[in-house]
Order: structure tokens, then C-alpha cells, then sequence
């Protein structure tokens, strides 16, 4: 069996009590679900069918608090829609996308053991490729409409490639920089400014070691923001295609600003923190006074949680940050793919949406456009938005697309080959 757990295996283990005390044993349906088939006029179709099955749901596992929201979603999934939504927990992502190419490889081509499956970036680029996602799908469901695509682009791009019915957006995220504003007064607000105020206050502020995701994200911001500021080439044209002969002309300013700092991160860039969660620590035990998250919520859960001080501020750069959305894909070979549309639709919906944005142990940032909530969540949300740490509305309009997923494995791969020996 080695890795790839058959859906046989989550069958014999799982089984979730319903209210009367009676069990809901899996069922799928009969009905053949063509790629063709899926539109708004059969949704009431497709919601009958989906009653009774059950949706493994793959996704990231390491956040109690989002582990805790998606039980409240299986919870009214089961009660709502009579689907049981089980999270089969993940560490990386590219596991399940092993695991979906095994299963073709192997023959599987209707008892896959993932129904639905959080993506971003090159894990959905390399399914897309693959032919191993089923759709279009995503633009027939009656919630879609809330997120605005025609004016919000980045709904249908996920790290600049074309969703094209294939994914339905869920959650968004953006960098954004925090500091806590007793030990300092203004931080640095550009690249250029952040290299400036390291050199003059050493080991204030590191960043984890690639390809860690928040590490390779600020490699990518640097790389954007350096590139812009020497105004040399079509910014739009050159990161949303894959990287070409020109890789080592366009990243030579990353390196050489990389070199430069290095001698002045925390531990002279010896040793590398792994991850956000040591990021915060480091700077709530004052071993840094300038840190980086990839939620604009991070700091305002973190103070709720006790993890950082409630004189903690945040920011995003005078140019804008990386942002991103995060969606769930339906694989080809998933048994329940009514259920999984079903469930998707559901995390769309305005309650769940303002469930999660309002839940300060989340640090979720809401898809739905903000007048697409109702005027007493609209209410909560702008007083939310003046919470201590909080971030303006009017900052995180500041945003920077992803560059194409290809970019990510090259500048991993070179910072590795440069920088691999740090720990």
C-alpha cells in the first residue's frame, strides 16, 4: 500500500454519527457525471445526487483552528446537505498530487481516494497538465457569482495560470510585514528600505529557508519589486510566462541584494527558521523586530491567541505584496463529485465565508466581494478591520499578482545551489 492509502482504507476507519443516533454509510451515485454536464440548470440534479455521499476532502492539516472550521463545515454539510465530508489531513499538498498519479498510473479511473483537494500554484498547474482534474465545474455553481471574477481577475488565475472552470477560489492570502510598535517606531516599507534599516540594526529580522513557502514568497516579492524598480522590462508579460534564457539576467538584482543582507540577518545566516509559526516566535522572545506572514489576519489572530503582543502592528510594502487565492479542484477519477460541488458551493456561501473572516483564530480572508455580504456582517467585518494588529482595507489593495508556478521551482533551486548550506 506504501504511501497512496486506497479510499478502501478511509472507508474501513471512518463513520460519523448522525443526529437520531443512526449511522450514514457511503453512497455513490449510479448517474454517469459527464464533464459537459455541469451548469446552473442542472443543480438541482446534481444536489439530489449528492445526497449521501461521501467527500474526502485533502487538505493541509497543520492549523487547529482551520482543522476546527472545517469540522463546523462537515457538521453542516451532514445536517444540510446530507453529505459526509471527511478531512483527510495533509502535510504537503504534492503528496496528494503523487497520490492522484499513482492512482492513474495504476488504472483507477473512478475509485480515486480524494473527492476534493485544496490547490494553488504548481500543484494545480501539474494536474491541469496532466488531464487529471475534472470540469469545467466551478463557474456553474450558484454561489460563483459572489466573487466577482469579471472584476477580480485573480479568481480565475491560480500563480497566473487560467483556472478555466477547473477550480472554485475559497480563500485568499497576502504577504504582509508586522512589528511590534513599542521596540520599533517606523519599518521599512520598501525593499530598499528594508536592506537600509538591516544594515544599521543586524539580526533584527530572517526569513525561513527555501523552499519553506513564506521563504520562497519574499524571494518572490523582492524579485518583482527589484525588477520593477529597474524599469528594464514588461513586468505583466515577463512573470506571468515560465522563466527563459533570460533567468540568470532578471535575478541577478535578487542575488545581489540576497548577498548583501545575508551578513546581517539573525545568526549572520548560519541557520535558517523553518516555518511562519518560528517567525512569530522569534519575534515575540525579541530576537527580531521585524517579521512576515502570508495572512493579512495573521497578527490580529496570533494577539487573540497570546502568540504575539498587542502593541504588534501590521503593513504591506508602498508597491503592494504578493497575493494569491487558494481553491479546491475535483479530481477525474473522484466517486463523489456531486458532493464535492456541493460542499465547494457551500464554502462559497456568504455564512461560511463570514465565518471563517470573523473567527480571530483563523486569520482567513474572505473571496466574496465585501457588498456581496449582507449589511450586518459588512458591519462586523470594518469593525474587525480596526482590531489591534488589523490591516486596512485600503493597504491590502495593494496587491501583486503571483508569477507563474515555474518560477517558484527555479528560484528554489538556484537559492539552494547558492545558499544550501545554511541550516
Amino acid at each position: 500500500m506504501g504511501n497512496f492509502f486506497s479510499r478502501a482504507f478511509f472507508e474501513k476507519i471512518r463513520l460519523i454519527a448522525l443526529p437520531a443516533g443512526a449511522w450514514l454509510l457511503a453512497s455513490f451515485s449510479t448517474s454517469a457525471l459527464c464533464q459537459s454536464s455541469v451548469n446552473a440548470d442542472n443543480w438541482p440534479q446534481i444536489s439530489a445526487e449528492a445526497r449521501g455521499q461521501r467527500v474526502y476532502f485533502h487538505a493541509w492539516g497543520g492549523d487547529t483552528a482551520l482543522n476546527a472550521h472545517l469540522s463546523w463545515v462537515a457538521a453542516e454539510a451532514l445536517s444540510r446537505f446530507g453529505i459526509e465530508l471527511i478531512h483527510v489531513k495533509l502535510a504537503d499538498t504534492s503528496s496528494a498530487v503523487s497520490r492522484l498519479i499513482a492512482e492513474r498510473d495504476a488504472g483507477n479511473t473512478e475509485r480515486g481516494s480524494a473527492d476534493l483537494i485544496w490547490l494553488n500554484g504548481e500543484n494545480f498547474s501539474a494536474l491541469k497538465r496532466a488531464n487529471l482534474l475534472f470540469g469545467p465545474w466551478a463557474e456553474a455553481q450558484p454561489n460563483f457569482h459572489l466573487v466577482d471574477a469579471d472584476r477580480f481577475p485573480e479568481m480565475r488565475q491560480d500563480f497566473g495560470v487560467k483556472t478555466e472552470g477547473y477550480e472554485s477560489p475559497w480563500t485568499r492570502s497576502q504577504l504582509i510585514f508586522y512589528y511590534d510598535s513599542e521596540r520599533l517606531i517606523e519599518p521599512p516599507r520598501t525593499a530598499q528600505a528594508l536592506r537600509k534599516w538591516l544594515k544599521e540594526n543586524p539580526g533584527e529580522f530572517t526569513y525561513p529557508r527555501p523552499p519553506a513557502f513564506l521563504g520562497t514568497t519574499l524571494l518572490k516579492q523582492l524579485l518583482i519589486e527589484l525588477t520593477a524598480e529597474a524599469k528594464t522590462t514588461d513586468i505583466e508579460t515577463l512573470f506571468t510566462n515560465p522563466p527563459n534564457d533570460s533567468f540568470d539576467a532578471v535575478t541577478a538584482p535578487l542575488w545581489t541584494f540576497l548577498d548583501e543582507i545575508h551578513p546581517y540577518l539573525l545568526r549572520g545566516a548560519r541557520h535558517f527558521p523553518q516555518s511562519g509559526a518560528q517567525l512569530r516566535s522569534a519575534l515575540n522572545d525579541r530576537e527580531i523586530s521585524l517579521a512576515f506572514a502570508f495572512s493579512p489576519n495573521e497578527v490580529v489572530s496570533s494577539i487573540s491567541r497570546g502568540e504575539l503582543a498587542p502593541s504588534t502592528r501590521s503593513y504591506v510594502f508602498e508597491s503592494g505584496t504578493l497575493s494569491n487565492v487558494s481553491f479546491v479542484a475535483i479530481p477525474n477519477n473522484a466517486p463523489s463529485k456531486q458532493g464535492a460541488m456541493i460542499v465547494s458551493n457551500f464554502l462559497l456561501s456568504p455564512e461560511v465565508q463570514f465565518k471563517a473572516a470573523t473567527n480571530t483564530k483563523l486569520a482567513s480572508e474572505p473571496v466574496l466581494s465585501f457588498e456581496n455580504f449582507a449589511p450586518q456582517q459588512q458591519a462586523v467585518l470594518l469593525e474587525n478591520a480596526r482590531a489591534p494588529g488589523a490591516i486596512s482595507p485600503t493597504e491590502l489593495a495593494r496587491k501583486i499578482q503571483e508569477p507563474h508556478p515555474s518560477w517558484t521551482n527555479e528560484l528554489e533551486r538556484e537559492w539552494l545551489r547558492r545558499y544550501g548550506g545554511g541550516r
